[in-house]
């Protein structure tokens, strides 16, 4: 992104501040996946967001108003872990002080100066922090880690001594301040963000194209997987947005459901909702199809009812319109369709069916913080669904059939642009694509179950 984006940001933020305030900003904790191995580190999208910085146990301290020291004037403070030759040969080389500067930053202090600072708290009239976590870990390696700098903030605003633990604190600041402020910043997008975000979903998108070429009855829910994941390491981006779903038949109508360790797909329709992470900005797309390359007719009738939703919702993005305005609008389509296909009898059992919201941001976060009311440069979602899972009240011959389509949706000063619009979303449309032949069926590996 650059540090000038970084930079405009922390003032955006410093003009909305209260006046005479501090504010405090902590990196992610690291997360231990089991034993002495950790999750791969991913950087609070706040603390990016304002920063560009992705190593763990840093603190940003922003001021309202200048501060002066003997240095002159300032009104912010990165806070660093140290270099430390030894854990860098395990873990990776650290920027340090001297890569901190590089990123914009005047004044840039170890994290040891942060639990040696006072701040002289009492100066300012208002203190503003996102939630404190409780889940960091204390590692013994690392004398002054994440969970050390929150506890030297609680202490800091409570007047007390260091406490076991961070429970044992009162929690006196200004969270909700913080969490409008940042909201409001987040919700719409500047140029190059909408760029990163583009280039995203344009990975994510050929990935579904990719996989409706290649997919085939005999795969398995993570093979598919495995194909959407290929595509996004193909062109550069390093994580997935979220957890992959991939579900077929039953799994379909789990609407969060990311083991995906089905190994029987063939005649069932296989539900994915994956995005690409690129530059830190993710996507979130989702297509269900049928794994064999046709829509049998209740598969069918359930899509294209969840199709014409769609269609009908993604106008309503527009301007001033509310995540309601889009909801009330593909609800009573799929209302009517259910009713007409003899699903329901009654409108408001549409519920049992299309159970969640239609509309989310997307950004740093694939549930990016942000207003209900549309605004020009912000990016959602627009996704509705139906979920008929086995034992329904209704004919069993609907069973098992979960469609979702997603689409990611710039607003503009216009009509709204379908970011995502690459990946094919008419029902004839999939089945024409998946005739074609993919490169990747034919990589041919050893079998090993002898």
């Amino acid at each position: 992104m650059g540090p000038e984006f970084h930079e405009k940001k922390r003032q955006e933020f410093r003009n909305q501040m209260p006046s005479n305030s501090i504010a405090f900003f902590f990196t992610s904790p690291i997360m231990k996946r089991s034993n002495d191995t950790d999750f791969m580190y991913h950087q609070d999208p706040n603390f990016y967001y304002l920063t560009g910085w992705k190593e763990p146990h840093g603190v940003l301290v922003i001021f309202k108003d200048n501060q002066q020291d003997n240095n002159g004037f300032f009104n912010e403070i990165l806070f660093v872990r140290e270099r430390n030759e030894y854990r860098e040969m395990w873990d990776g080389r650290r920027l340090g002080l001297r890569g901190a500067k590089k990123m914009g930053f005047d004044r840039v202090k170890l994290r040891s100066d942060f639990i040696k600072n006072s701040f002289k708290i009492d100066n300012f009239s208002n203190v503003l922090s996102m939630d404190i976590r409780d889940d960091v870990r204390d590692f013994k390696d690392d004398k002054f880690d994440l969970y050390n700098l929150q506890n030297k903030f609680l202490e800091i605003i409570n007047d007390k001594e260091s406490p076991d633990n961070l429970g044992d604190l009162k929690k006196e600041f200004n969270n909700i301040s913080v969490n409008n402020i940042m909201s409001n910043l987040r919700q719409t997008k500047d140029s190059l963000e909408i760029k990163l975000l583009t280039k995203a979903i344009k990975i994510s998108s050929l990935a579904q194209i990719e996989v409706m070429k290649a997919i085939h009855g005999d795969m398995t829910e993570r093979e598919v997987q495995g194909i959407h994941e290929f595509i996004y390491r193909k062109y550069g981006a390093a994580h997935e947005g979220y957890n992959s779903i991939v579900g077929a038949g039953a799994n379909s109508c789990i609407l969060h459901y990311i083991t995906n360790e089905s190994i029987d797909i063939d005649n069932q329709l296989i539900l994915m909702d994956l995005g690409a992470e690129y530059r830190g900005y993710t996507a979130d797309v989702t297509r269900t199809i049928p794994a064999n390359g046709k829509f049998s007719p209740e598969q069918k009738e359930i899509y294209d009812l969840v199709y014409e939703s769609q269609e009908a919702a993604i106008k309503k993005a527009v301007i001033g319109n509310t995540f309601n305005d889009i909801y009330l609008e593909s609800i009573e389509i799929i209302s009517n369709g259910l009713i007409k296909l003899g699903i329901i009898d009654d409108a408001k059992d549409a519920r049992k069916y299309y159970p969640h919201g239609v509309s989310h941001h997307i950004g740093l976060d694939v549930h990016d913080p942000g207003s209900r009311t549309l605004e020009k440069n912000m990016v959602i979602t627009v996704e509705p669904g139906i979920y008929i899972p086995e034992n329904s009240d209704c004919d069993p011959k609907w069973w098992n059939i979960g469609v979702r389509i997603e689409d990611d949706i710039l607003i503009t000063g216009t009509d709204p642009i379908n970011l995502s619009e690459d990946a094919p979303r008419l029902s004839n449309e999939i089945e024409k694509l998946m005739e074609q032949d993919s490169p990747i069926n034919q990589l041919e590996l050893p079998n090993i179950d002898d």
